[in-house]
């Protein structure tokens, strides 16, 4: 059961959330009428965050107080097994960044980075686990504790919408034209990543994101109910999502009947 969230401020149209409201554009909206909820899963995902983030500021020999703080408030929520999984994700990123660093001598680590997107997106921001730039590429790498769904970097929105922030910060001081998305999953072994050219992600932000961000940012366009309605808030209320329900339902009834 959730319990109301009090933590860090999201933006209305979040990149965590934008499988959702690219999809049904009136969703986020629509969510922001209900109260933020948390559970037991998303505390603990925001503690092994937090531990990756610090293991990285030490390993850089970067203050890490904001990191220190949050891992005590949610000290409840640790167990033995996160130092393994969290010591995947840094050792992955560590590696990367050596290897940026031989191909490049200006090569930059960044942690826990503040990522803006509103120029595609009404006041769009997020937070990039790890960011690397050298000239020629940025890398977003990020970190999912989660076991429940594997996510995969292909063609995934948040981590597209994550380089458009990166290249914003970033482009003006490289030469940039490729950007490579990892996603790092370490409780179910996976390992997920996909590059594409920088003219190919622009002409995706300008077609399809900033029409669809624009929609959603006043509540407006057609809903469509799927999968991304799992986390959506509104959906209790949301007739089209009761519909699709239905309808599954209707689908497996089917397909167990004894024909």
């Amino acid at each position: 059961m959730g319990t109301q969230a009090t933590g860090k401020k999201h933006a209305l149209l979040s990149a965590s959330s934008s499988h959702r409201w690219l999809e049904c554009t009136p969703s986020a909206v629509a969510e922001s009428a209900y109260p933020e909820t948390t559970s037991a899963y998303a505390e603990e995902g925001s503690l092994a965050h937090a531990i990756c983030a610090r293991k990285l500021k030490r390993a850089l020999g970067l203050p890490h107080r904001e990191e220190d703080i949050e891992i005590e408030e949610l000290r409840d929520y640790y167990s033995e097994e996160m130092e393994g999984h969290t010591d995947r994700f840094v050792g992955h990123v560590l590696a990367r960044y050596e290897e940026a660093r031989r191909e490049c001598h200006g090569a930059r680590l960044l942690i826990e980075t503040r990522l803006d997107f509103s120029f595609f997106v009404p006041e769009g921001f997020g937070t990039g686990d790890a960011l690397i730039v050298t000239d020629g590429r940025i890398e977003v790498i990020d970190f999912k504790y989660g076991k429940g769904v594997r996510v995969d970097a292909v063609e995934n929105p948040q981590m597209k919408l994550y380089a458009l922030g990166a290249l914003d910060e970033f482009d003006y001081r490289y030469t940039i034209d490729e950007v490579r998305m990892t996603i790092v999953q370490p409780r179910l072994g996976h390992l997920s990543e996909w590059s594409q050219s920088v003219e190919t992600l622009l002409a995706w932000a300008n077609n399809e994101l900033h029409p669809l961000a624009r929609l959603a940012f006043i509540g407006k366009g057609a809903r469509h109910a799927g999968e991304w309605c799992r986390f959506c808030r509104a959906k209790p209320d949301c007739a089209m999502h009761r519909a699709y329900g239905l309808t599954q339902d209707a689908r497996l009834d089917f397909h167990g009947m004894d024909l």
